[in-house]
């Protein structure tokens, strides 16, 4: 009888997943170990899919006459996929030739400077945009109109966000002003106005709920340690149990966000936490890992442990593993500490930063009388 494997698609954040459970076969398992993109989840106890690197017609052709594929929820096909996802830059020219070696010496110039390889490679991918935007204008003729044009026709026809505009502004004044000065004026160029949103913020009970929600010690754990400790998803990510300074009570965080180091305060009954976790899991190299000792634990999974929580925990809130941070810093500023502190904890360069947080802060608001109450 032909075993049966059911998918069970869903998407996090940009990317999607299909979950493939069966009984178990040596055979089936042979196979979801020798594709690519294919990995053990311990959690689900599940083979996971990802479709960015697998596509559902691709998991059927490796299957066929070994398996039955249920698509439960199915996936887009790749071609239902494209014809769906909005792709403007498939409509402009193939990028000329001569372009590339001009890109490799920028990315040389980058690296030089000590560009982390995620701008290098953000500001590249913007600037390809941008050069096939202009074709067949040569790169060292190509003026502020250029520019203008390119947000106008590009950008805001096709209602790009104003953070992507504001990262090619940030590629092409570097490239212009390494590679080519002698047209851009590059103080001409400008930049779109920034939104102004505030910050997403739990209430301590919402905080408490969701940290105590997963069963699992680790992921408690990774939950835990962004609250207490204002992370970013990948400063957790990228944490080493070398970094937490047991005997000085804090926690070094190294080379985050441009390129800084910082420390902050760790409790001591998070330390007690921290130490019966080592004591369980005993990673060798990252604080949190994946299936794989030495690897480092996944973005997906680390997702998908937040939304686990919030199911556990009965909060219908769009809630992401940045509240969990914005939480940390408004909960603090409502305890008194000073502005100037938030600023180090947090890692932001700029004061004006950190001052969104008076925004949001309840004890703050509360203070306000409004004058509806005197009439």
């Amino acid at each position: 009888m032909t075993p049966e494997i059911n998918l069970n698609h869903q998407a996090i954040g940009l990317k999607s997943y299909c979950y493939l459970t069966f009984p178990f076969s040596r055979e089936l398992y042979s196979i979801c170990k020798s594709l690519k993109g294919l990995h053990w989840d311990k959690q689900e106890k599940c083979w996971v899919a990802d479709l960015n690197l697998i596509s559902p017609e691709n998991l059927q052709a490796a299957f066929a006459g070994k398996a039955k594929l249920t698509f439960h929820s199915h996936p887009l096909s790749s071609v239902e996929a494209k014809k769906q996802r909005l792709k403007p830059i498939d409509f402009l020219l193939p990028l000329k030739p001569e372009f590339e070696p001009v890109l490799d010496a920028f990315d040389r110039y980058m690296h030089s400077k000590r560009y982390s390889e995620n701008t290098v490679q953000v500001y590249r991918d913007s600037l390809r945009v941008f050069f096939r935007f202009v074709q067949p204008t040569d790169l060292r003729e190509v003026e502020n109109n250029d520019l203008i044009r390119f947000n106008n026709d590009y950008i805001l026809k096709h209602e790009f966000s104003p953070s992507y505009q504001n990262q090619l502004v940030n590629a092409v004044k570097l490239f212009y002003g390494a590679m080519y000065q002698h047209r851009m004026e590059l103080e001409l160029v400008h930049r779109p106005r920034r939104e102004k949103t505030l910050p997403n913020v739990l209430s301590k009970e919402e905080v408490k709920a969701i940290l105590e929600a997963p069963k699992n010690l680790k992921h408690r754990m990774m939950l835990s340690l962004i609250y207490a400790c204002g992370l970013r998803r990948s400063e957790l990510l990228n944490l080493q149990f070398k970094d937490i300074l047991s005997d000085r009570l804090l926690l070094h965080i190294k080379q985050s966000k441009g390129k800084k180091d910082r420390v902050v305060p760790l409790s001591m009954r998070l330390l007690d936490e921290l130490r019966a976790y080592y004591r369980e899991y005993r990673p060798t190299i990252y604080l949190f890992e994946g299936q794989e000792a030495g690897s480092q634990y996944s973005e997906a999974s680390l997702q998908k442990v937040l939304k686990n929580a919030l199911l556990e925990a009965k909060i219908n809130k769009p809630v992401t593993l940045h509240w969990l941070r914005h939480s940390y810093a408004t909960h603090l500023l409502e305890s008194g500490t000073d502005l100037r502190y938030i600023q180090e904890l947090l890692g932001h360069s700029s004061s004006r930063t950190t001052e969104i947080y008076t925004h949001v802060s309840r004890q703050s608001l509360q203070l306000i009388k409004s004058p509806f109450d005197t009439l």
